[in-house]
């Protein structure tokens, strides 16, 4: 009696769990064929704005560049064509920039860099001025980050300035400088970090007379 109502219970489970999968599937199906339209309208209406010049001719094979060495020339090769529709020869092959001369733009040490470049070194004096209060009110992430976040600049315009062998020793003596103040700093030690910011300020001033 009770196998024969153990096997009653399965078999009226088994049908219940049957008739809610199909309702399920069919449930899906009805919900797919909308989303099979919506789709292809989608892709229909991005292939009416595709370029015209994407679409090939009848007959005519695929065209490719490799390195604009071997294929067709004249395709498009990374926006570029790998220097073989510029005027002028290429910073490099994979580049749309032509070589640095006398015709380039950016004339490195003209007037207009260099002011450029004092002018980074003047607001960095600006930037460490304010070292001493960070470091009196032991706000050390505020010394990393005014040690981080502009002298990357700072590093460049002195880098770009120092062209005599003095102005690059005393550049050195800055950024030592720079590296016991940021250290001092990991280290809490106020004192410390104070004495090489001060270091740091007095070594730029002496770099920048250097270049007088």
């Amino acid at each position: 009696m009770k196998v024969a109502l153990y096997f009653t219970t399965l078999t009226a489970s088994a049908c219940a769990f049957t008739q809610q999968a199909n309702n399920v599937r069919a449930s899906t199906a009805i919900d797919a064929e909308p989303r099979r339209e919506v789709l292809s309208k989608i892709v229909a209406a991005g292939a009416t704005f595709l370029p015209l010049a994407a679409n090939a001719a009848i007959g005519e094979s695929p065209r490719y560049s490799v390195f604009g060495l071997i294929g067709d020339g004249t395709s498009y090769s990374e926006g570029a064509a790998y220097g073989t529709d510029q005027k002028g020869k290429v910073y490099s092959p994979y580049s749309v920039y032509g070589e640095r001369d006398e015709n380039s733009l950016y004339k490195e040490n003209s007037a207009n860099d260099i002011a450029y470049k004092q002018a980074i070194i003047k607001e960095t004096f600006v930037r460490l001025d304010r070292i001493p209060a960070f470091a009196d009110r032991k706000e050390w992430s505020n010394v990393y980050t005014e040690l981080t976040r502009y002298m990357q600049e700072t590093r460049g315009a002195v880098r770009g300035l120092a062209t005599s062998k003095t102005s690059k020793d005393k550049a050195d003596v800055f950024f030592r400088a720079i590296e016991r103040c940021y250290g001092a700093a990991t280290q809490r030690k106020g004192e410390a970090c104070k004495v090489a910011n001060t270091a740091a300020i007095a070594a730029l001033d002496d770099f920048m007379k250097s270049l007088d």
